[in-house]
Formats: C-alpha cells, structure tokens, sequence
C-alpha cells in the first residue's frame, strides 16, 4: 500500500494533489513527491507554505492569463515561479454571449467547454511545450497549476501522464478527482449565471477530456506524434521524461 496521500489537505488550496503512484511504462510507478498539480496558489496560508517547502517544491508553473495572475498574485519563498499564460476563453465566451443576448444553457455550457478543451490542443502547444521542457530540466518537486487547477491544468496532467505511459482511463479518473475536491469561490455561488451553467464552468466531466484527447488523436496523428511534433517531446526527450519521474524497474 502506498506510504504518501494523493491529495493534501491545504487551506488555501483545494485541489492540490500529487501525481504519484499511477502505474505507467511497463508497469513503473510514477514517483511520488515530484509532481504536484493544484488550482490557485494565491490563497495559502503560513502553514500550507511550510507544507510546500516541506514537500521540497522549488519551482510553479502557472497557466493563468495575464488578469487572472494580476489579481491573484503570489510570491513563494524559495520558489522560483514561471508564467505559461493560457487565457480563459470560456469566461470570455460567456461574457460576448451575455452581451449579445443570448441565452447560457447548460449544454451550450458544455459545447464552450468541449470547444476550450480542443483549442488547448491546436493553440497552446507552444504553452504545454514549455511545460516539458521545465520537467526536463531535472526532476526537483513543482507544483503547475491554473485557477481552479482542472481545465488548463486538468490537461497538462493528462499530457504528462500518458507520456509517462499510464492508460487513459486511468487518466481520466484522475482527471475527474477534481469533482470531489475543488471549493468553487463563495463569490462565485450567488451570480448572474443558473446553477446548472456554473456547475458545467466549475466541474470537470469526462467529454471535456475527450474532446482534447480526441483532437490530439484525429488532427495530429496520435499522442506520440502530437508529442513530438508539437511539444518538441520526441523519443529521447520521452526516456529521459520516464528516467526522471518513474521509479526504476524492480529487479527480478
């Protein structure tokens, strides 16, 4: 049975998780303790940064757009702190659609949210790819992270770990742990939107995923080459991934 938690009780952090323990290229276990994924680290208390500092994290990597980082800005002790921007396009979206008149339903809520899913993939590699390249530099413990630390986020995680070899759909239930964990903001229950539209914006479900696994798939030829030819991850750059993050092969 394993030793560590994936989830870590934060104050200020509800979704901050560790994505060790899943069984990825032959059957070598992602090392516990050196990737974390979390919604907003703006929020932390005294003691949740010890409990980083604790945990040995010396780096972030943030996907938050330029507004977001500018109103919930953090500064880490010993961390250093790295901006991938990823603007939130839904928020956007739903704003123009608010102005224009038109009506915010749950399924177009779900169509926006596909939509963002797949514009990850075909426009932000440049984003994802510099995500790589910081988890090749060596393999000290980072946190990456968005707002709520599931869409942006949600898809980095599944990137890594599927490069990592473990299954989609084990994947994909990590993905969905987010349902469980994140506390959407107080401020964010009484708004102009239903209830029914907050909770497709504020939860994750499985077509979100697919939507983006599905593109990496039809448009670019698969994982492996989506990898390769878009992150600049190749077969070197995947081996020294899987030397850095999964445990050794057990000797028989």
């Amino acid at each position: 049975m394993d030793q560590y938690s994936r989830t870590l009780n934060l104050a200020g952090a509800s979704n901050f998780r560790d994505l060790g323990g899943y069984a990825g290229e032959d059957g070598r276990v992602v090392r516990w303790r050196r990737l974390f994924r979390s919604d907003h680290l703006a929020a932390l208390t005294a003691q949740d940064t010890l409990a980083l500092a604790g945990l040995g994290v010396t780096r972030t990597l943030d996907f938050r757009g330029d507004a977001e980082r500018a109103a919930q800005a953090y500064a880490l002790p010993n961390v250093r702190y790295h901006a991938l921007s990823i603007e939130p396009t839904v928020v956007q979206r739903a704003k123009e659609m608010a102005l224009a008149g038109e009506e915010m339903t749950a399924p177009v809520a779900v169509r926006l949210m596909q939509d963002t899913y797949r514009a990850f993939v075909a426009n932000n590699a440049r984003q994802y790819a510099e995500l790589f390249e910081h988890l090749l530099e060596n393999d000290a413990p980072l946190v990456f992270h968005c707002t709520a630390g599931k869409d942006r986020t949600g898809f980095a995680a599944a990137l890594i770990l599927m490069a990592l070899g473990v299954p989609r759909s084990v994947v994909m239930e990590d993905y969905l742990l987010t349902n469980g964990l994140y506390q959407r903001p107080t401020s964010l229950v009484t708004g102009s939107a239903p209830e029914e539209v907050l909770n497709v914006i504020w939860r994750v479900q499985e077509d979100f995923l697919d939507a983006a696994l599905d593109a990496v798939d039809g448009d670019y030829g698969g994982l492996d080459r989506y990898l390769s030819d878009q992150l600049s991850v190749g077969d070197a750059e995947r081996a020294r991934l899987k030397q850095l993050y999964l445990e050794p092969r057990v000797q028989g």
